[in-house]
């Protein structure tokens, strides 16, 4: 947090910011857990993208978990005594993960303290960061604690997020989608694509082949961007070429584009998406 900001923005790992627009903005990063054959490892700096990757090829157990309210305690407790006298906290939708709640506990236990607000940003991955940054250029510009808030909620519900994963399947075994949607997209071998409507992960189209995919995801990105200024970003599990070959298409097709992030996701979504991943976010500039 910078040293004059009396505004803190906090958000979780499954935002996956580079390490550099966290620094930049000034953003707090609370992990979330990951369990990987019975170890409990934070993300991010526990356990890589990498090894999730390789222990669901493997067909080893996986799990997640929210953080606990006492690790969001802590980190508002902490910033208070830098100086923040009010803190904005902006997390993954509630119908993915308890991450939320726990925030909102915490905030009610250290409210004495110091005043936060709790976002439930109805996104992840990029969407998520995109409205926390934006709360965080909000504060740069001088505004309160409520309205950086409100600027968070508006980027958040405005954004749109789609991914193309290789399977449903590990989705459905931790219960992000349902049983019968994983039939749907298992038959005859097609490749599903996914989007985020309003906190959840829906069906959304079926192709064939990855390529086929890639065009996809790029076509629908072309379409939600016009040629408003927007943010994207274009994040993978164990697909990085696939990732750059769409980044590059997108770079030369969206004129409004400002920023650009290209990155792996982390340990629990991919502990859920599975490895090969592919996912994009356009995030509107206000």
């Amino acid at each position: 947090m910078p040293a004059h900001a009396a505004v803190a923005v906090v958000t979780d790992s499954t935002a996956y910011l580079p390490a550099d627009l966290v620094a930049e903005h000034g953003l707090t990063v609370v992990p979330l857990t990951v369990v990987v054959g019975g170890r409990s490892l934070a993300e991010g700096t526990e356990v890589t993208s990498a090894e999730v990757a390789q222990a669901l090829r493997e067909w080893r157990p996986v799990t997640t978990s929210r953080p606990a309210p006492q690790q969001f305690v802590e980190t508002y407790l902490a910033l208070a005594a830098r100086g923040a006298a009010e803190i904005v906290s902006v997390h993954l939708s509630a119908d993915l993960s308890g991450t939320v709640d726990a925030a909102r506990t915490a905030a009610g236990q250290v409210a004495g303290e110091v005043a936060v607000t709790v976002v439930d940003a109805r996104h992840l991955g990029m969407a998520l960061g995109y409205a926390a940054i934006s709360a965080a250029r909000a504060v740069a510009a001088g505004a309160g604690a409520a309205a950086a808030a409100e600027q968070a909620r508006r980027t958040a519900y405005t954004a749109s997020a789609w991914f193309y994963v290789d399977t449903l399947e590990y989705l459905r075994r931790g219960g992000r989608i349902g049983a019968a949607a994983a039939m749907v997209g298992s038959a005859l071998s097609v490749k599903p694509i996914l989007h985020v409507v309003d906190g959840r992960l829906e069906p959304l189209d079926r192709v064939r082949t990855a390529s086929r995919a890639l065009a996809r995801l790029e076509e629908l990105v072309v379409e939600e961007s016009g040629s408003r200024p927007v943010d994207l970003a274009v994040q993978h599990l164990a697909s990085p070429d696939r990732a750059e070959q769409l980044a590059d298409r997108l770079r030369s097709r969206v004129p409004g584009m400002r920023l650009m992030v290209v990155n792996e996701v982390g340990a629990v979504v991919g502990a859920h998406v599975g490895p090969g991943m592919l996912g994009v976010v356009v995030s509107a500039v206000s």
